[in-house]
């Protein structure tokens, strides 16, 4: 009789990751310009508002990414005959579903292991998936991508998943930098898939981050109402703008909160005060977009090679699967 078992392993100590979140902030809120790392986003209420974001009629990535998914995880699974599952940057693991239908209808995957920045995340859908398989033993575990990568367990032959395109929120050297630390945990006969949105109109860009409803400006102020719970900060998040840009030289989309009105706030765990003038635009995240060929080099800088490459019929999404070499 096959066993069900869902852990959660925490990699950060409440302190490392207090410790991490204030180094982050004073660096950032003391720059010229003014950045916050992305990953702060990403408490339970950032979490359900991303999901939201996913289900927008502007935001194509999630779409065109579970297309390419329900089409080609059979054709994954037969190339990586993987025995568990790593996937990074879990979140709410709604298109996992896809690729451990298909992995574990070879009878070979046995482990799944969700990484996370955030808890309450993870062990939600980790007890969603542990329920849906049986025969899956789940093991999440909580930590941050530049810290961590190297504990993550090995459980036999690995498919490691890096799935919404979240590769393009490291800024070009990070993501050498990150997917050389994933290439150091991987054996020759493990796999890495990587989602990644391609290059393509910039208005439609523009449009799948900054929608009508105003759900991703909601999601964008998230970020400091984790400043001011953690770091007991007083940011009047809706005295912030959201704004979304196409910068055509980096191929990114920047997302920036800009001041509605000169200001000041304080940080009283940091003993900062920070001041904004009206209009003075800080930057949350960046999202890179990709071309075919840029990406394969990437990986290949990072001792990858690519053996499969899939898009959507559109062309709007990439899904690039690499052995270590």
């Amino acid at each position: 009789m096959s066993m069900r078992v869902t852990t959660v392993q925490r990699l950060w100590t409440d302190a490392e990751m207090a410790a991490t979140l204030e180094n982050d902030a004073r660096r950032g809120l003391t720059a010229t310009p003014k950045d916050l790392p992305p990953k702060w986003f990403y408490d339970q209420r950032g979490s359900e508002l991303f999901d939201a974001i996913t289900e927008l009629p502007e935001y194509y990535p999630t779409r065109r990414e579970r297309w390419i998914l329900s089409e080609r995880a059979g054709e994954i699974a037969d190339l990586a005959g993987a025995e568990s599952l790593v996937e990074l940057g879990s979140g709410s693991a709604t298109k996992t579903r896809i690729l451990l239908d298909a992995l574990t209808s070879g009878g070979r995957l046995h482990s799944y292991l969700p990484f996370d920045v955030c808890e309450e995340a993870l062990a939600s859908s980790g007890e969603e998936i542990a329920q849906r398989y049986p025969g899956v033993s789940v093991r999440g575990v909580v930590g941050d991508f530049e810290r961590h990568l190297h504990l993550i367990p090995r459980l036999g032959r690995q498919l490691v998943a890096f799935l919404g395109g979240t590769i393009g929120n490291l800024m070009p050297e990070q993501r050498l930098a990150f997917l050389r630390k994933v290439r150091a945990g991987m054996t020759l006969e493990d796999h890495l898939l990587v989602g990644a949105d391609l290059v393509k109109d910039p208005v439609r860009l523009v449009s799948a981050y900054d929608d009508p409803a105003g759900v991703t400006a909601e999601f964008n102020r998230n970020v400091l109402r984790v400043l001011n719970r953690q770091l007991d900060a007083d940011f009047d998040p809706d005295g912030y703008e959201h704004v979304a840009v196409w910068d055509p030289d980096a191929e990114w989309i920047e997302m920036r909160l800009r001041a509605r009105r000169p200001h000041r706030v304080r940080l009283h765990r940091l003993d900062l005060a920070v001041a904004f003038e009206g209009g003075e635009e800080m930057r949350t995240e960046v999202s890179a977009k990709f071309r075919p060929d840029g990406l394969a080099a990437e990986l290949s800088a990072a001792g990858f090679r690519r053996v499969r490459y899939w898009t959507d019929p559109d062309g709007d999404f990439s899904l690039s699967l690499a052995v270590a070499c």
